[in-house]
């Protein structure tokens, strides 16, 4: 599809993909007052934080362990997986399960666990089986009120868990980071919307750049999981493969491979998002790396976040690139909501049972 027919859109995007991420900026503004309206769990005494969830749903926990990982007194696990770690035990551990659905087979076992062991619980949800699980059980519950995609309340997925964090006196008071994040989120957009021509449209030049090709998303410090981001958000709303890669990790494995096959070395699109106030070490490890690839024959490319602080780099990058992903749908003429294969798996695996 032409994306400078933007009228045409709804042909493809059914469900309204883009009224969702249009609203993203408002969407975060609006999970962070609503975090400061909910009962807090028991939280004097926690010494460690965990973090359940799958998918949409986890990708929030991600954001906010990147971002704390310099200010927060308490160490943040994001659990991706059945049951939990054996040293999760007692009441100084919180797990926060978080299931966007509240059907999460995976997330409902370390629900299950953190019961039986006497941890602290938080379930963040819409509802299901999470919900009322936890509240048989006597447990906090956050519910929020989203009838779309998980993918699609990565808002609410973050600025629940950071007002829980500030609540908590976890974290100094971030609200007028949150603030300016948002701001440079609307300010960035002007240039990213719909109606916006391709030559005046970053986000529909990237898409038009990664179509045919494979993207791998290379993060440093508070952009590794906006990398993760970009990666998912390429694959369920485009349809299509992509990778995501951390430095310094990559330079000590990825980095060997750039020989084979030679084919697909061709139709690779390495991308580095560039933020400010990461290591030094790791800043020049992102050009370096940059430079070995390009001299491999790999095409490359930086992406700057926008924004005066951590936060709104993070959150700014992350909107480019549900935008990016977006536009490539488009040009795949793919809707971008539903996730056929997805559900499809979920219910085989349920009948597996």
């Amino acid at each position: 599809m032409d994306l400078n027919d933007f009228t045409r859109f709804p042909e493809v995007d059914k469900e309204n993909m883009l009224a969702e991420i249009d609203g993203l900026p408002a969407q975060l503004q609006s999970a962070w007052e609503l975090g400061q309206t909910f009962p807090m769990p028991k939280t004097a005494g926690v010494r460690h934080v965990i973090i359940a969830g799958m998918g949409g749903s986890a990708i929030g926990a991600d954001l906010l362990a990147a971002y704390a990982a310099p200010l927060a007194s308490v160490p943040i696990t994001v659990w991706r997986d059945y049951d939990l770690p054996a040293w999760a035990q007692g009441d100084d551990v919180l797990l926060v399960a978080s299931s966007h659905s509240g059907n999460t087979e995976e997330t409902l076992s370390a629900l299950a666990a953190a019961h039986a062991r006497g941890c602290q619980v938080l379930a963040v949800t819409t509802g299901g089986k999470l919900a009322a699980q936890a509240q048989e059980n006597g447990h906090t519950i956050w519910q929020f009120v989203h009838p779309g995609q998980p993918r699609a309340a990565v808002g609410y997925s973050f600025g629940l868990l950071l007002a829980l964090f500030a609540r908590a006196g976890w974290l100094p008071n971030p609200e007028s980071e949150l603030r300016q994040a948002v701001e440079a989120m609307q300010a960035q957009q002007a240039s990213l919307k719909a109606e916006i021509p391709t030559q005046d449209n970053p986000a529909k030049q990237w898409a038009l750049r990664l179509e045919g090709k494979w993207p791998a998303v290379f993060g440093i410090g508070a952009l590794a999981p906006v990398a993760r981001r970009w990666k998912g958000q390429i694959s369920e709303i485009a349809k299509a493969w992509a990778q995501f890669e951390f430095l310094p990790e990559a330079d000590h494995n990825t980095l060997a491979g750039l020989h084979n096959p030679k084919p697909l070395l061709g139709q690779i699109v390495a991308i580095f998002l560039r933020g400010q106030g990461e290591h030094p070490r790791n800043q020049l490890r992102a050009q370096l790396t940059s430079e070995v690839f390009q001299q491999h024959g790999i095409e490359t490319a930086v992406v700057d976040a926008v924004g005066s602080s951590r936060l709104a780099q993070q959150w700014t990058a992350l909107h480019l690139g549900d935008y990016i992903s977006y536009y490539l749908a488009m040009r795949y003429d793919t809707d971008p909501t539903p996730v056929t294969a997805i559900e499809g798996f979920k219910a085989a695996l349920k009948a597996a049972q």
